[in-house]
Formats: C-alpha cells, sequence, structure tokens
C-alpha cells in the first residue's frame, strides 16, 4: 500500500488529480500514436460544437462548468490555431458566437474514430475490473454531496464540534 493508499481521504483531491493526469497524458499519447494534432483539454469545445452548429462563448463556459475566461481563453487558442472562427451574435452585440473553420470541422472527423476507442477501451477496462464498475456512479455522487453541501462547511462544523467537545 502506498503513501496515497494510506492517507484515504486526507489525499482524495492529490489522487484525483494524479488519475486525471496520467489518463489525459493517456489519452494525449494516444493522438499522437495516430498523427494527429489534438489535445485532450479541447475535448469538451470540440464535442459541444460536434453537437452543436454554433455556441456562444457563454454557452460553452456554462455547459463544461469553467468560467467565462477560462473558456474565452481555450476558444481564443483553437481561433489562433485557425481550428475555429467566431463572429458577433446578431441578437445581442456583446455575444460572440463559436463554430468551426473547415480546418477544425477536418480536425474533428479525425478524432472522432479516436473517441469512439477511447469509450470503447475504457469500458473494457472498467469492465475487467470488479471495483471499477462502480466508478462513474461514485464520482456523481460525491459531486451531488459537494454541490448540496461543501466539504469546507463540513471541515468547519468539525473543527468547531472537536472545540466544544475538548473543552473543560
Amino acid at each position: 500500500m502506498n503513501l496515497y493508499q494510506r492517507l484515504g481521504y486526507l489525499v482524495l483531491g492529490s489522487r484525483l488529480r494524479r488519475i486525471s493526469e496520467s489518463f489525459l497524458s493517456e489519452i494525449n499519447r494516444a493522438y499522437q500514436q495516430e498523427g494527429i494534432e489534438f489535445e485532450a483539454s479541447w475535448f469538451p469545445v470540440f464535442y459541444l460544437l460536434s453537437q452543436h452548429d454554433t455556441l456562444s462563448i457563454k454557452e460553452l463556459s456554462d455547459q463544461t462548468e469553467v468560467s467565462h475566461p477560462a473558456a474565452s481563453q481555450l476558444i481564443t487558442n483553437l481561433k489562433n490555431r485557425g481550428l475555429l472562427v467566431s463572429t458577433t451574435s446578431v441578437v445581442d452585440a456583446r455575444r460572440q458566437q463559436v463554430t468551426f473553420s473547415p480546418k477544425g470541422r477536418g480536425l474533428l472527423e479525425q478524432i472522432k474514430p479516436v473517441w469512439a476507442a477511447v469509450e470503447k477501451s475504457m469500458n473494457e477496462m472498467m469492465d475487467s475490473e470488479l471495483g471499477c464498475k462502480e466508478l462513474l456512479p461514485a464520482i456523481t455522487a460525491l459531486e451531488s454531496a459537494l454541490q448540496s453541501y461543501p466539504l469546507s462547511n463540513r471541515i468547519g462544523r468539525n473543527i468547531n464540534n472537536q472545540a466544544k467537545n475538548s473543552k473543560p
């Protein structure tokens, strides 16, 4: 048992970050092995735009649950690479509508088979390990628990309870 496993919930965030970094690194390696210039961090934008012809930066921000500045920065990066184009909304001049450029649409067609292979590979891995089968439901439950009552509030409550119990 390694340090992270021994410390349990004290390092849950660190373990999740390590898993996430490892996962994204492997996904990026798969794109590289296929000769595709694509980064896993672009996936949410590409996926959402593959489902909708055009979206505003605010809609992308809301659906990916990242800040508007973070979404805007990613969109700017993808525009600078020639993968996306933006236009001013005809309804609201303050809104930028984003869509694929021809180059971006071509890249989308290249990466779709990789997405299918990622999904199939993940399903195979999850099915091969008994404990993995409940991963997605467990993550969803954890997200719900954190939204309903933030961890910092729980920690504060327990600190206060400890202080009350330790008073003479």
